[in-house]
């Protein structure tokens, strides 16, 4: 083979080499955008997101103060507390799919399969029986044997049902005490004639003060990082 041939083929392989790199590296980075578009829904559904932001905002209509905190501070909040929540079951993630598969060990599919393994055991252990036998049933799917997985399509929905009731029936445990501030300030200053002074501007100071006295941001956040 003369020279320029050699050099011709060297070439050749360098640019096949150059290709096959690029187009993994396009596909991950393709499947990467893609994730990141479906991040805000992929969050709320399989995450401990939903039931903190719906306890936060119970809290917060509970006191009387709509807008305080803010929405970004809640939702920042939130968000802290769903990382700490969620971080043994994203290090296990990132263990036995995501790192195998940016180090090309394995197949975008396995990864798939391997990521949903931990995510699927912590929204098991936070679903309830009925909702999971509900949507068992819905879908004609047989219950599964001991040691079989549950499909996603059945568990996702389930979770998501029961960690909306978990958040309503812990928010009701926090709205009513404050709710019944507001009725007996109410009765107190009906008692007195005092007719024309809006209540909420008496027990509003009240609640707060009761809601600080008792470190109610310190129990409310242990609360909800004991409940998973």
């Amino acid at each position: 083979m003369t020279a320029p041939d050699r050099v011709s083929t060297l070439a050749e392989t360098s640019l096949q080499v150059a290709m096959s790199g690029s187009g993994s590296s396009a596909v991950k980075l393709f499947l990467f955008i893609t994730v990141l578009s479906f991040a805000s829904a992929l969050v709320i559904s399989l995450s401990s997101f939903a039931r903190i932001a719906i306890v936060f905002s119970f809290v917060r209509q509970g006191l009387g103060t709509p807008s305080l905190p803010p929405n970004q501070v809640l939702l920042g909040l939130a968000a802290a507390l769903t990382a700490f929540v969620m971080a043994p079951t994203a290090r296990v993630i990132y263990r036995d799919a995501l790192s195998p598969y940016l180090n090309d060990a394995m197949g975008p599919s396995e990864a798939v399969d391997a990521a949903t393994v931990p995510l699927r055991e912590f929204m098991e252990r936070q679903t309830r029986t009925e909702d999971l036998r509900l949507f068992l049933d819905a879908s004609g799917t047989a219950a599964p044997a001991q040691g079989e997985a549950l499909p996603m399509t059945v568990v996702v929905p389930a979770f998501m049902v029961s960690e909306l009731t978990t958040a309503f029936r812990m928010g009701l445990f926090v709205y009513v005490p404050l709710v019944l501030i507001d009725l007996l300030v109410a009765s107190l200053l009906m008692s007195l004639g005092m007719m024309m002074v809006p209540p909420t501007m008496i027990s509003l100071p009240i609640k707060v003060g009761v809601f600080l006295i008792a470190d109610g941001w310190h129990l409310l956040a242990a609360a909800l990082m004991r409940s998973f």
